[in-house]
């Protein structure tokens, strides 16, 4: 088996097997250092083992690898040292064989997503030598298009890193050279051979991987799934399908969805995408939690005494109503995004950083969380408003939405994770459009000082003293922790200071799209940051039975002002719990 391009975007290293086409396991190493820092890269199938020296040169035992000793293996490899031509002639393979290379297909190719995100985003990981020395990009979709047409609509998207525009041009140029075009139907495995002819072209007998990256409606994942499984996968690599979000519409649909495409992949070979696990602060989230000592004694029900998990977008569905009327708020935003983000925050120390170990701490975490009550959760509408002589459109005055829609654009709701560090906790979510501002972030609101000191100074609001700790996840990304301090002079004055990490003023480097590092993980086949069926399972069972009895009994949203901060019920919601919404603070 040849070995994969190293990359250097990567300051670890690490391997994984991966199901090839429903057939035998194989393994295959990745490192983002040269070959020349590391002492030896063993590459290995049933059939060879081959150890590539730091000198060049080739060290070989054409046995079956599992048959050895420890000791046999290591006295066979330093008797048989030859050079690499040498090896390569005695194996009858072509330097071309030796090699591996990636065809990444972006089905969906004209849609919105592929324009504004995924061709962009391989550009970038391109521009900044992120992808293997061989790789092929091709659109498929419906539309007729010619590879020219292709590469002119895919570079009116195409940006340069903004703390490296040399050579910006030059780099476009290379990419669009990479990217071709088929046109073809969904359901059709013909269509879907005859893309696979041209991929084999380009891969010039090279060991082949393949990566799809389902861009369309998810009433087609199946069909594209089984052509693409029959008619084009690696023969001799690996094939992965990334899939997009949304995953059903219950826990029914998913599961039969899942059914379905288990048909044609294997678990391994199925990349569920959520895209706000690829942001740069919820992957740092564990790092914050089990590389600082300070924090993760205090990671517990003893001092939190809430978090918030917010959302809000300050637009509303702006013509695209149609596809979020059939899921709102809750599936698009809550069941995914944001309880992902519970779940990495809120999971035991994993064993490893290996993606089986996190992703167990996290369905345990999902599995532990109690029953979401319909008292327990306010959806609300956003209506018409004017505001400095500009009226902003309802909700239902969206062309493509239903006059009489009860499809919520806001939704809040209180959790509570039944185990033992977190018992009693209210995890609250809110999600929102068109509401006063555009954001994500993680609040983490901190117990009172018992028998505080200084309680006088802070008058009757004690909330006013409470430390509280912000990950901002976007825009403008940072984290903060909010002390009380004294203010200088000769009294005894207290203010509340933040602690300050502001992403921008510390690191001069632009953060990557998220769907940059997410697509890097999938070529390298890293599954922490993507979600397993079980993760699935777990996170519709808790929204699912809420969801039921909310269309059920027909309950009608709540109303608020376009541009306003929601539904005045998510006040009562929160006060339920003694919490008040951090993102309300007048100092915000």
């Amino acid at each position: 088996m040849a070995a994969f391009s190293a990359t250097h975007c990567r300051s670890y290293s690490y391997s994984h097997s991966s199901s090839i086409n429903g057939g035998q396991n194989q393994r295959f190493s990745f490192s983002s250092f040269s070959r020349l820092s590391v002492p030896a890269k063993a590459i290995r199938n049933s059939h060879q083992t081959v150890v590539l020296m730091q000198d060049g040169v080739v060290a070989t035992k054409v046995t079956p690898v599992e048959k050895e000793t420890p000791k046999e293996k290591l006295k066979d490899e330093l008797l048989s040292v030859t050079s690499t031509k040498e090896w390569d002639e005695k194996a009858g393979f072509d330097s071309n064989e030796n090699e591996s290379t990636v065809s990444i297909t972006v089905v969906g190719a004209s849609g919105d997503l592929a324009k504004k995100k995924i061709f962009p985003a391989l550009f970038a990981l391109y521009y900044e030598d992120c992808l293997p020395k061989h790789f092929t990009i091709y659109g498929y979709a419906r539309s007729k298009m010619t590879d020219a047409e292709l590469r002119n609509m895919v570079s009116k998207t195409l940006t340069c890193r903004i703390d490296k525009r040399e050579n910006c041009s030059e780099k476009m140029d290379q990419f669009l050279k990479r990217c071709f075009y088929h046109s073809g139907q969904y359901d059709s495995e013909e269509n879907f051979a005859q893309l696979d002819k041209k991929l084999k072209r380009h891969e010039g007998g090279r060991v082949s991987n393949h990566l799809f990256y389902l861009s369309i409606p998810p009433n087609i994942f199946v069909e594209a799934v089984k052509c693409a499984s029959s008619s084009a996968s690696s023969g001799n690599g690996w094939t992965r399908v990334i899939v997009e979000k949304p995953f059903g519409r219950d826990s029914e649909s998913s599961a039969v969805l899942t059914k379905s495409l288990k048909q044609y992949l294997t678990e391994d070979q199925i990349f569920r995408i959520d895209h706000y696990l690829g942001k740069e602060l919820v992957e740092n989230l564990s790092v914050l939690r089990f590389a600082n000592l300070i924090f993760e004694p205090l990671w517990t029900r003893q001092y939190i005494r809430n978090v918030q998990i917010i959302f809000s977008e300050d637009f509303g569905t702006e013509g695209r109503g149609g596809y979020f009327d059939n899921y709102g708020i809750i599936r698009d935003i809550m069941q995914n995004h944001l309880l992902q983000i519970l779940a990495l925050f809120a999971m035991e120390t994993p064993v490893s950083l290996d993606a089986e170990d996190i992703r167990n701490e996290k369905v345990k975490v999902l599995r532990s969380m109690r029953p979401l009550r319909l008292e327990d959760v306010v959806i609300g509408q956003y209506k018409s408003h004017s505001k400095g002589g500009v009226t902003y459109p309802s909700y239902t005055d969206d062309k493509t939405v239903p006059k009489d829609s009860l499809t919520p654009t806001f939704a809040a709701a209180a959790l509570f994770i039944d185990n033992a560090r977190w018992d009693g906790v209210p995890f609250l979510m809110k999600a929102g459009k068109a509401l006063h501002n555009k954001g994500a972030e993680i609040r983490v609101q901190f117990r009172h000082v018992p028998g505080n000191l200084y309680n006088r100074n802070f008058g009757t609001d004690l909330d006013r003293a409470t430390n509280e700790f912000v990950i901002r996840v976007q825009p403008d990304e940072a984290i903060f922790l909010k002390i009380n301090n004294k203010v200088p002079g000769l009294g005894m004055r207290l203010d509340r200071s933040n602690l300050n990490l502001h992403y921008a003023a510390r690191y001069s480097k632009e953060i990557p799209d998220a769907y940059e590092r997410l697509l890097l993980d999938a070529i390298e086949g890293e599954r922490r940051l993507f979600i397993r069926s079980d993760e699935l399972d777990a996170a519709w069972a808790l929204f699912t039975p809420v969801l039921k009895e909310l269309e059920e009994k027909k309950i009608i949203p709540e109303s608020y002002p376009y541009g306003s901060r929601g539904p005045v019920s998510a006040h009562y919601l929160a006060a339920r719990y003694s919490v008040r919404w951090g993102d309300l603070d007048i100092e915000q």
